[in-house]
């Protein structure tokens, strides 16, 4: 029997050069002192690149700001960008940590996505970052 291949499935050849709205930043004026930001959105769809049915994810970024923050608004741009793009949790996750690294160059950060039950599996996916 020949299965029939998605139409997102091709995708993940791409994933890494695909275009997203930029992460804006802003100037963090407590650089000298280590904290902690968590941010945290259910607002996160794509597409399962086997299926083309909808993921639903919540997507958490815990990051050690430096001499930047990020902004908001541009965030939620940025994670709404993914609502049609065929793509596995996996490099969901770390395409995120990636263009997040890039934007506000954090001391450490991590991004966790927890993608609702499909088919009975919850799958939680982590990466993390360290400045060297």
């Amino acid at each position: 029997m020949k299965r029939i291949k998605s139409s997102y499935e091709d995708l993940q050849n791409n994933i890494r050069t695909l275009k997203t709205p930029a992460i804006e930043v802003w100037e963090n004026k407590y650089s000298d002192r280590d904290y902690a930001v968590h941010l945290s959105t259910p607002e996160c769809t794509c597409i399962c690149p086997k299926t083309g049915l909808p993921d639903f994810v919540t997507v958490n970024v815990t990051y050690g700001p430096d001499k930047t923050c990020v902004e908001l608004k541009s965030f939620k741009m940025y994670i709404t960008a993914f609502r049609d793009v065929g793509i596995f949790h996996e490099h969901l996750v770390n395409r995120i940590l990636d263009d997040f690294v890039a934007a506000c160059a954090p001391r450490w950060a991590k991004v966790e996505a927890a993608v609702n039950p499909r088919g009975g599996i919850t799958a939680t996916v982590a990466a993390e970052y360290r400045k060297k």
